[in-house]
């Protein structure tokens, strides 16, 4: 049998082995998108200190553990979002990736000295690695992984997939992989028990249902006040949690096309819209894909669709050339 046939280079190759690269003084950054976003996590990190505290609180009362040591270790346990070794632990267990192989080095290393170079950035700073998928895909996480799919691999040409590189080096050079696992990782205790009172949500419809009507009109009556007791108290500010998950997702979303844009000044502008293009194409073809998404799945994506990434990347094109 045959090989396949390796997609063609066709990246225009500005900084060659031999050529001299000059690194920015400032190889990261944080813009808008990244403050927005730790802001809006505000209110699950601090709904998991609570989580955190009384858990302190309980192992103190039954196991004589100073309140201080837990929550000190959960408090600076987001250092690791940043040390080596746990990030190989959370790209190999967590995010399924491995390290790419010696054919698998030979197309990336060439292409991500390209990307790296244009953007002034040192590449020997990141991991390259590879994701086990059939989709053309990509990803940036913790504060130096960056994976390519295994089927981006093997049919995107050269100069498509440096701008799929270029895209998630954008996201690790605007602090949005740090700033975004940062916030996951914070709100997983607080994460953790909104899912047990979810789980908890049959047991008490059943109860509920047991209950005789007199009862059940009082525990209401007394939860309504409750709330809105609460509600008074705090000048309404729980509601803002209710839209808190739709203005996450659409901050995320202002992110990716910020990491467009990033590829685009790198001068992979027209090879991502290619790409994008082809994607789009490809996902119209698919059976069921006149249905578009409701409006709750619409707002709640993190990820904006292919059509609207590429309207934005080509309205950036056409004005900066």
């Amino acid at each position: 049998m045959e090989d396949t046939p390796a997609p063609p280079d066709d990246l225009e190759y500005r900084n060659g082995p031999g050529t001299r690269v000059t690194y920015r003084a400032r190889q990261r950054r944080t813009d808008h998108t990244v403050w927005l976003g730790l802001a809006l996590h505000l209110p699950a990190f601090l709904l998991s200190c609570a989580v955190v505290l009384a858990a302190a609180l309980a192992l103190r009362a039954c196991l004589g553990v100073p309140v201080w040591l837990p929550t000190a270790l959960w408090a600076t346990s987001g250092i690791l979002a940043f040390h080596r070794p746990a990030e190989a632990f959370l790209a190999r267990h967590l995010l399924r990736l491995h390290r790419p192989v010696p054919a698998e080095l030979t197309r990336l290393v060439p292409v991500w000295r390209e990307v790296t170079a244009r953007a002034g950035v040192d590449g020997s700073r990141y991991e390259l690695w590879v994701e086990d998928s059939d989709e053309v895909n990509a990803l940036a996480a913790a504060g130096h992984i960056v994976a390519v799919s295994r089927r981006a691999l093997r049919d995107l040409p050269t100069s498509r997939l440096a701008a799929v590189l270029a895209h998630e080096l954008g996201h690790h050079t605007s602090g949005h992989s740090w700033s975004g696992l940062l916030g996951w990782w914070y709100a997983v205790p607080g994460r953790l028990v909104w899912r047990g009172l979810a789980r908890g949500r049959p047991w008490l419809i059943r109860a509920a249902r047991g209950a005789s009507g007199t009862t059940l009109s009082v525990l209401v009556i007394l939860g309504c006040y409750l709330a809105f007791t609460a509600l008074k108290a705090t000048y309404g500010l729980p509601l803002l949690l209710l839209v808190l998950p739709c203005l996450t997702a659409a901050v995320a979303r202002r992110a990716e096309l910020r990491a467009d844009v990033h590829a685009a000044r790198l001068g992979f502008g027209q090879p991502l819209a290619r790409t994008l293009h082809e994607r789009l194409a490809e996902k119209s073809s698919l059976p069921g894909a006149a249905q578009r998404p409701g409006f709750a799945s619409r707002l709640l994506a993190h990820h904006p669709d292919h059509r609207t990434r590429l309207y934005h990347l080509r309205r950036y094109l056409a004005q900066h050339g």
